[in-house]
């Protein structure tokens, strides 16, 4: 009774904050060759020195480089910082924020995933703040200005590039924690396919079912439905229509441009709604055994989906309409449930496996409840309690219950 009370007081806070919250980026460039018209809008604002966000592997790829390219050849001055690793933790930020300073950066630009983009946030309000950020870990929590940051994500998930939070892993307690405030969101982004072509088919698998994981849980959300269900849609459709293609082709320009813009339309979803209980068990397998983020909503999102399914009933019927695995006329609860299998046979499709070796059963008491009281903060259609959670964590476990 005490947990639904205190769900019940956080959606009606929520909801009063709703209103304050950001729809999208300042700016979006999109297409081939964007990265280049996002470092020109950046140099035309007289920056002293950028800060390049980014992790090793894209840096040793070349990415990096060809991202900045714009910035280069406009003679800005800019200093790098690629040691993001999957997952960033307080650490890897302060690690960051020292270079940062050293070198009298005001602007940054990240360049990457989700890991990425998240890290370079976080930053930039740990840059204007001696607060202790762990006091930041919360939703609207950063009131105050960060420097600037721009994003030009690598993959098609997070949507981060279009989001005003953040995610932040404790390494001492293995537990993620998410942190939000407008000014947070980037200001301005570049969704260029040409650098997500060589993106690795597993990663694009996972990532792709990130955005999907974001969209429809912003669908079925249960505030007022506004401009975020035409954006969660439309990312739905998009992922079911060019994901599967995105993967085995990955050269296939139309099929990368259309995941990004499906990642960039679910990211300004959640920025309305939040996320629900896929991301509340997700943050915590993730945290504790180093699960990839889209790889862990893959895992859930099915379980959670047949969880809720009555009380989101008529929202998955009508995103099986939209995808086309159904027909107006025909009965929510029949619609429902076809959409859930369209989602589990899209998992199937991008080769995401249904359960995970790596959970161990004497850690589901713990993670279940945390995953439980995360929950009570996001407007979800029926509350994930510890019990449902322990259950959906046996059913994503290899090891026998």
């Amino acid at each position: 009774m005490l947990d639904r009370l205190r769900f019940k007081f956080n959606l009606l806070f929520l909801r009063m904050l709703t209103p304050f919250m950001p729809g999208s980026t300042h700016v979006a460039f999109v297409g081939a060759g964007s990265s280049r018209q996002l470092c020109n809008h950046i140099a035309t604002l007289g920056p002293r020195r950028v800060l390049v966000v980014t992790d090793k592997p894209l840096r040793e790829l070349g990415v990096s480089e060809q991202a900045v390219a714009g910035l280069v050849d406009a003679g800005v001055a800019i200093s790098w910082f690629d040691g993001v690793l999957p997952d960033p933790t307080y650490e890897q930020v302060d690690a960051g924020l020292a270079i940062l300073k050293q070198d009298n950066c005001d602007v940054l630009l990240a360049i990457g995933g989700g890991s990425v983009m998240d890290c370079a946030k976080v930053m930039a309000v740990r840059a204007t703040s001696d607060e202790d950020p762990h006091n930041w870990e919360g939703l609207g929590k950063v009131k105050h200005d960060g420097l600037p940051v721009y994003a030009i994500p690598t993959t098609a998930g997070t949507g981060s590039e279009g989001t005003a939070g953040a995610v932040v892993k404790d390494s001492a307690t293995l537990t993620k924690s998410v942190m939000s405030g407008d000014t947070m969101l980037p200001k301005a982004t570049a969704l260029d396919a040409s650098l997500m072509q060589g993106l690795p088919p597993h990663i694009t698998a996972a990532t792709g079912m990130d955005a999907l994981t974001h969209a429809i849980e912003a669908y079925i959300g249960v505030w007022e439905r506004g401009n975020r269900i035409a954006d969660s849609r439309a990312a739905v459709k998009l992922v079911f229509e060019h994901l599967p293609s995105a993967v085995v082709h990955g050269e296939d320009l139309k099929a990368r441009e259309s995941m990004a813009m499906a990642a960039y339309y679910g990211g300004m979803a959640i920025n309305q709604v939040f996320v629900g209980s896929v991301h509340a068990l997700a943050h915590q397998i993730g945290g504790k055994y180093g699960i990839p983020h889209g790889l862990a909503n893959a895992l859930i999102l099915p379980h959670v989906l047949e969880f809720c399914r009555e009380e989101a009933e008529q929202s998955l019927a009508e995103l099986a309409i939209a995808i086309g695995v159904g027909e107006e006329g025909e009965p929510a609860s029949q619609l429902s449930h076809k959409f859930i299998a369209a989602v589990r046979d899209l998992r199937t499709t991008v080769g995401i496996p249904d359960q995970s070796e790596l959970l161990r059963q004497e850690d589901f008491d713990q993670l279940a409840q945390q995953a439980a009281d995360e929950c009570l903060g996001y407007p979800v259609p029926r509350l994930l309690d510890k019990q449902a959670a322990l259950d959906i964590l046996h059913k994503i476990s290899e090891q026998p219950a």
